[in-house]
């Protein structure tokens, strides 16, 4: 059995790390720290998990555990490790953004791996430490990995792309109060989100010499959660050329699936999927890519990268199906 510990489990990413773990056959949860709820029963907070865990959180630390979670806030990440000393034979997994970019993916004996399966799945399986992408960024990267992988994203990209309230976490503010979301919509940090950074780090990794611009506009919906993110570009494919292009591409990939019928987010939400839509306007290929962001997104997709780096099948618990209405 893999013995797993949490940091940062009473938020969202935490308990959807858990409503996975839980029922993974691999898995034996050691600890689940929580500064805030230290002492209450898990099911107490997560209250959909009562009846499948007995443990309470805790705010000590176990040494003896094969992998430990980060899932904590942007930065606080690198605090923690720099306050809590890890042995170098846990392996880590950080959900933050702490790690993402190459700049950034040292730190003193550890060298974190950008954790996105369809890019990087080889290099996964023997990582020690591994940095979650942030959840438009899976979206996003997904869309246009293909087209980098040809070198064929030779024109701007544009991106519009809505997410769930739960993208902001368990926090509440303005944004996320339910009676300024519920019936409402917003443009929030137009050409300048924070993933644009690894988006655009991963695209040149990919296609050298890549330096179009992204123009990224995330959107803030009246939903829980789900990300759409719809892309278009200049392309001489024919729409034909495309889907095999893509359908090449993802051929390997245990989540990520082409769809030639129109796309949904309840076809998502709730699993670690990712779909994605093509069709060809003129000389633009329009691209729709969809992932529930606390499990493909997040959670999910930080289990598949344990399964990866514990040399399991990678879809191991994560095997869940949409509700789809």
């Amino acid at each position: 059995m893999i013995k797993v510990g949490i940091v940062g489990g009473a938020g969202y990413t935490g308990g959807e790390l858990l409503r996975i773990l839980v029922n993974h056959p691999e898995v034996s949860l050691a600890f689940v720290h929580s500064s805030s709820q230290a002492g209450k029963r898990i099911d107490a907070v997560h209250t959909d998990l009562l009846g499948d865990t007995q443990l309470s959180f805790t705010n000590t630390l176990s040494d003896t555990i094969d992998v430990l979670f980060l899932c904590v806030g942007h930065g606080d990440a690198k605090k923690f490790l720099e306050a809590n000393p890890i042995p170098d034979s846990v392996k880590i997994i950080d959900l933050s953004q702490d790690f993402r970019l190459t700049k950034q993916s040292t730190f003193g004996n550890r060298n974190f791996v950008y954790g996105l399966a369809e890019l990087n799945k080889e290099q996964l399986k023997t990582a020690q430490n591994i940095a979650n992408p942030g959840c438009f960024a899976t979206c996003i990267q997904l869309g246009l990995l293909p087209l980098a992988s040809k070198n064929l994203l030779q024109t701007e990209v544009h991106i519009n792309a809505t997410t769930g309230s739960t993208g902001a976490g368990q926090s509440l503010s303005n944004t996320t109060h339910f009676s300024w979301r519920n019936n409402n919509l917003s443009v929030y940090k137009a050409f300048e989100h924070q993933h644009l950074a690894e988006i655009g780090e991963n695209l040149t990794k990919v296609q050298n010499g890549f330096s179009k611009a992204l123009n990224f506009i995330p959107q803030r919906g009246d939903f829980t959660r789900g990300i759409l993110a719809s892309m278009y570009v200049e392309t001489n494919l024919s729409i034909e050329e495309a889907y095999t292009l893509y359908e090449s591409y993802f051929q390997d990939a245990a989540f990520t699936h082409i769809s030639k019928a129109n796309i949904d987010l309840k076809q998502v939400v709730n699993t670690n999927k990712c779909i994605i839509h093509l069709e060809k306007h003129g000389s633009k290929l329009f691209i729709v890519s969809i992932i529930d962001n606390l499990l493909k997104g997040a959670s999910g997709q930080a289990v598949q990268n344990m399964n990866l780096m514990c040399g399991l099948d990678e879809k191991t618990a994560l095997n869940l199906k949409a509700s789809a209405f």
